[in-house]
Order: C-alpha cells, then sequence, then structure tokens
C-alpha cells in the first residue's frame, strides 16, 4: 500500500433522478469498506451532489439525501455521474454544462450504466471505448458512430471509465482500488463484500449463449449466433440451416426440443427485441427501425410488434420519448 500519509483518494458521485441503487450502493461500498480495513487508515472519502442540492430519487422510489449541489470539483477528485431511467431527461443544461466545465479540469471521470449517455450529451467521450448497461448499447452504438461500444462489464480509455450499472460497478471499483493502492486492499474488499471470484473489465455483461441452460446443442448455438449476427438482411430458414449443415426439418426439431418454439418465431423475436430497444432509446423514426430490424413492410412490422408486446411501435415511441430526449 502506498505511504500512510498520503491524503485520502476523493470522489464525488452525481446523483441524477432515476439512477440505479445497486449500481450506486456497489461502487460507494467498495470505497466505504476499504476505509475500515485493520490498518485504520481512511483510504477515501467523497461527497454526493444532485443538480439543485435537492434529495435525488432513485427509479425504484428510493430517495438520498445529498451534500450539495453541483460545484466545482477539487484537484484530483473523481466524478462519477450515476443515471439508470430517464436519463434524457435528468441531462438538463445546468448539468451538463457543469460536466463540461468539470471535464476541463483533467480529473477523471466514471459513469454507472446510462451515465455513460450523459457523458456523450456533454460531449465528452467522442472516440472513446465505452461500456453502459446491455439494454442501452444498440441505442448508444447507432447515436455514437465515433464511439466503440464494448460488451464489457466496465471500459477504461484514459481519465474515462464507464461500467454496465448493476454489480459490474463493484467489479469496476475493485480494479480502482487495485490500482490506487494494491491487490491486498482489493482482496480484502471483496472478501468484505463476500464477493469470491471479481471480474476483470474483459468480462462479457450477459451470459453467453453457451453458458445458458437451454443452450445444449453446438449446431443450436450456431443457429442462433447466425440469426443475431443477420438482424438487419434476415436470412431464410433455408439458408440458416445451410450455414450449420443441416436440413431445415432437422434444425426445426432442434429448436422445438430445446426452446419449445419453431426458428422462424425465435427469428422474429430477436428481431423485434432489437426494435423494441431502438424505439425506445432513441429518436430514430419508426420507418428506420423497421429496416434495421429487417421488415420490408411497415404494416408488417407493426402487427408483429403489437402481437408481441401488445403495442404499437408509434405508441411505444411516445411512452418512451422522455427517455432519451437530453438538451445538448
Amino acid at each position: 500500500m502506498s505511504d500512510i500519509n498520503n491524503p485520502p483518494k476523493s470522489y464525488a458521485f452525481l446523483l441524477l433522478d432515476g439512477f440505479s441503487t445497486l449500481g450506486f450502493s456497489c461502487a460507494l461500498d467498495a470505497l466505504s469498506l476499504a476505509n475500515h480495513h485493520p490498518s485504520g487508515r481512511q483510504f477515501y472519502r467523497w461527497r454526493l451532489l444532485s443538480e439543485n442540492g435537492d434529495i435525488a430519487k432513485a427509479y425504484n422510489g428510493v430517495s438520498i439525501a445529498v451534500d450539495g449541489p453541483l460545484s466545482p470539483l477539487e484537484r484530483g477528485e473523481t466524478l462519477i455521474v450515476c443515471a439508470g431511467e430517464h436519463a434524457g431527461r435528468a441531462a438538463s443544461k445546468p448539468v451538463l454544462n457543469w460536466l463540461r466545465r468539470e471535464a476541463r479540469r483533467g480529473n477523471d471521470l466514471g459513469a454507472l450504466s446510462s451515465g455513460t449517455y450523459i457523458l456523450a450529451l456533454a460531449g465528452l467521450i467522442g472516440g472513446k471505448r465505452v461500456t453502459t448497461h446491455w439494454e442501452y448499447k444498440t441505442a448508444l452504438a447507432e447515436m455514437l458512430p465515433d464511439v466503440t461500444m464494448e460488451d464489457t462489464i466496465f471500459s477504461i480509455d484514459g481519465r474515462i471509465f464507464t461500467s454496465a450499472g448493476g454489480a459490474a460497478s463493484m467489479d469496476m471499483m475493485l480494479h480502482r482500488l487495485q490500482n490506487d493502492y494494491g491487490t491486498d486492499l482489493a482482496t480484502w474488499v471483496a472478501d468484505q463484500m463476500v464477493y469470491t471470484v471479481p471480474r476483470s473489465h474483459s468480462d462479457a455483461q450477459r451470459m453467453s449463449l453457451q453458458s445458458r441452460p437451454e443452450v445444449r446443442n453446438a449446431k443450436l448455438l450456431k443457429a442462433m449466433q447466425v440469426m443475431e449476427n443477420n438482424i438487419e438482411d434476415p436470412l431464410t430458414p433455408d439458408e440458416i440451416a445451410a450455414a450449420i449443415n443441416l436440413s431445415t426439418r432437422q434444425m426445426e426439431r432442434l429448436f422445438a426440443r430445446y426452446l419449445s418454439i419453431s426458428p422462424k418465431r425465435h427469428y422474429m423475436r430477436v428481431r423485434l427485441e432489437k426494435g423494441r430497444n431502438l424505439l425506445r432509446q432513441t429518436d430514430m423514426s419508426v420507418t428506420d427501425i423497421c429496416v434495421a430490424c429487417g421488415f420490408r413492410s411497415l404494416s408488417h412490422f407493426s402487427k408483429s410488434y403489437r402481437a408481441n408486446y401488445g403495442i404499437s411501435p408509434a405508441l411505444e415511441t411516445k411512452s418512451s420519448s422522455v427517455l432519451w430526449s437530453g438538451t445538448p
């Protein structure tokens, strides 16, 4: 560990309405537990901020009192933007202007979950490698073509570090603890969290298809991957079967046995899931999303979407329009 006489490292957490309590708690508790190390040393200190200093309200209704409103960061103080649902609604002009101003100080900037989108609206992640919760990845990839969206649980690119949120916040903070003070402290904190196998930044966010209990056949796995890789220009059942060296009938039996669904229906669900993410998280038109999901007819897309989700694409767009409606 570094010199005990060194001052504690400072963090500021910006809590935006709708933030995830799980992601925030995992990040904060890692710092808090470090300060309970038997050495008796205070390794970290922190403060909680909201836009106006008002109580911050999480997505699940939990309210958290903060230490104050937006204020200048100290030299060397690390900022973490904590967001969740309705990120665009929380991205007010004062918040974005404050982020741009504080970024010029050269401090480390972090984000949890859709906090990555807030940094994007402030123009702070251009050309960077970043991550966000997997539900938002497709939307951000469409909106930010110059940004490399990674599927990992957290990403680090220079002074910018981003996390998928949730439990991944704990992995990211343990990584920072290790860099700050060494493996011994990070391991001790992980043990206190009863977290026996911390993950690295290269770990994927979601359980791989190979690891899912319902996917126990290599041919089935390959068929599912072929579908996910061909959404905008869907393949026919015969083409998918040929790609995995099976007959169409053999492929149908595989899907029926392991997933209790036809290949055609599974493929449709994959395409509609992408459509739903784009409708909820971007301002793309329904027509453009229809094309991005491989539908040649807007009426077919609308009918299929309503049958699967019980709502039309147009109504889905209206009900979700505030989610990404930030004001750059």
